[in-house]
């Protein structure tokens, strides 16, 4: 059993690493924030978008009363936010596309007013001189493709026959070589991607395929406490189907497929004319153990396989890791040889949010059946640190400066790293807390109909560091008290008082 111990939450820091040599032009030592565009964009289901397995998630119950259906509404406020973020002095916006808002179905007819709203977005940003970075999916594959056929656990989601140069056996068949019956005759991400680059592309550089597919794997299909929120019954009275054995190596399997089609695809159709790169992200911990002990390092390596290279390791090397492959066996999906020739090397960088440092504990590797998480043996304590829905966010600001100062450190010292990504712009819907925590260098006022954002303290040391002042806990706090607001006058209450 994985036990994670969560003390308090920190906000992560998104990295940006170019990891296969060369540089990323424009990126370096770039600044910007990040959202996920259905916890900020809000308008669930207007102007023609349709939900999403995330959308179905937050209306599960689980939360209560509370959904994204507004958040923090950037839907309507986008140039309001775009005047935030070039007065905090960002050079570069990193956000994902709905799914469901461009092709509301997941597949067919493309939605005009999703087309109209993302361009209007890139557009504000670019006539700003702030760099559009763009996530394909984030937890949010149109929840019609879920009914379907399951989404992420049918190879459907990634076989591709739209685009026959792309064949060679590799994920799609050819009705000459195969009985039509048994091909798959969808592409459906593949093709979602396909939209995106052609109607996009000329003004976004960067693209990640997939955010965080190591949470996806882990909370949507054997823990359940993500969207779409499946695992074994027996693992959670609240997941009705799923199967916590099998199903997030599936996933994770058709996750680099799904990637490696859309890399391809990007490099054989518009990387020559749009000049862009493409990426992949991971969420990170860092793994020590729990004690001196051989078994508990060994057990830091396990989960390092498990979490990460299980991912890393096709991207890299072509192939899962070996303790992965003896630990899960035949429940763990095979490449090809053409599969695992397409996944290695499939991606331009790597991007890495960045939680907390894990402790690791050997533990015994149960008998079959076991989930997952089973497979890694091991226990997880982790320590995060609070932050309170607040302008006065001071363990933030002083997290942000000591990790920001750590990853210079490292740049100093040789890494790769190219930009790095605040989580997060405003305050918006959050996973775990839903409103009752925000990570935001605007607070928005969630009481008020108008979502009102207001600069907190962590967002004054973020804009004096991008100017290249040095701004000190002390000079912020003796500014506190008269820059509340840019947008809205500050309610008398606690959420603003020092």
């Amino acid at each position: 059993m994985l036990v994670v111990k969560l003390v308090v939450k920190v906000d992560p820091l998104w990295w940006m690493v170019r990891v296969n040599g060369g540089t990323c032009g424009g990126v370096d030592g770039q600044g910007g924030v990040v959202v996920w565009r259905v916890k900020v964009e809000g308008a669930a289901f207007e102007d023609g978008r349709k939900a999403s397995i995330f959308d179905t998630f937050a209306h599960s119950g689980r939360f209560g009363d509370a959904t994204a259906d507004v958040a923090a509404d950037q839907y309507h406020k986008y140039k309001e936010d775009v005047q935030l973020m070039v007065e905090t002095g960002l050079d570069a916006y990193r956000f994902s596309i709905s799914w469901s808002r461009l092709i509301p179905d997941g597949r067919g007819p493309v939605n005009p007013k999703g087309v109209e709203y993302y361009n209007n977005l890139i557009n504000e940003l670019v006539s700003h001189g702030i760099q559009p970075h763009v996530t394909l999916l984030h937890l949010d594959t149109p929840q019609a493709l879920e009914d379907e056929y399951g989404g992420f656990i049918d190879q459907r989601i990634v076989y591709v026959l739209s685009f026959p140069h792309l064949c060679s056996n590799i994920f799609c068949c050819k009705a000459s070589d195969i009985d039509a019956a048994d091909c798959p005759n969808s592409d459906d991400f593949t093709a979602y991607a396909d939209v995106c680059f052609r109607e996009f592309g000329d003004r976004v550089q960067y693209w990640t395929t997939i955010n965080e597919a190591n949470i996806f794997v882990l909370g949507g299909y054997d823990t359940g406490d993500s969207p779409p929120g499946r695992c074994s019954p027996t693992n959670r009275s609240y997941c009705m189907k799923g199967n916590s054995s099998t199903e997030p190596y599936i996933v994770a399997h058709n996750v680099l497929l799904a990637h490696a089609s859309t890399a391809r695809l990007y490099k054989e159709k518009y990387k020559a004319k749009q000049h862009g790169l493409l990426g992949f992200s991971l969420y990170l911990f860092h793994y020590i153990p729990a004690s001196n002990s051989t078994e508990d390092a060994l057990a830091a390596l396990r989960s390092y396989d498990f979490f990460i290279g299980l991912f890393m390791d096709p991207l890299t090397y072509g192939d899962y890791p070996e303790i992965v492959k003896k630990n899960a066996g035949n429940r763990l999906p095979t490449f090809t040889k053409n599969q695992s020739e397409l996944v290695k090397g499939s991606f331009d960088f790597i991007g890495v949010n960045f939680y907390c440092v894990i402790s690791s504990k050997h533990t015994k590797l149960k008998p079959e059946p076991r989930d997952y998480i089973a497979d890694i043996a091991a226990e997880w304590i982790c320590q995060l640190t609070y932050h309170n829905v607040s302008v006065n966010d001071p363990s933030r600001r002083e997290y942000l400066q000591i990790l920001i100062g750590a990853v210079l450190d490292a740049v100093r010292n040789g890494s790769n790293t190219k930009a790095y990504f605040v989580w997060s712009f405003v305050d918006l819907f959050e996973l775990l807390f839903t409103y009752e925590k925000g990570f935001g260098l605007y607070y928005v006022d969630y009481d008020d109909p108008n979502r009102s954002r207001y600069p907190k303290l962590s967002q004054k040391w973020y804009a004096g560091y991008l100017r290249g002042e040095n701004v000190t806990i002390d000079d912020e706090e003796s500014q506190a008290e008269n820059k509340l607001t840019i947008i809205g006058t500050a309610p008398n209450d606690e959420k603003f008082s020092s």
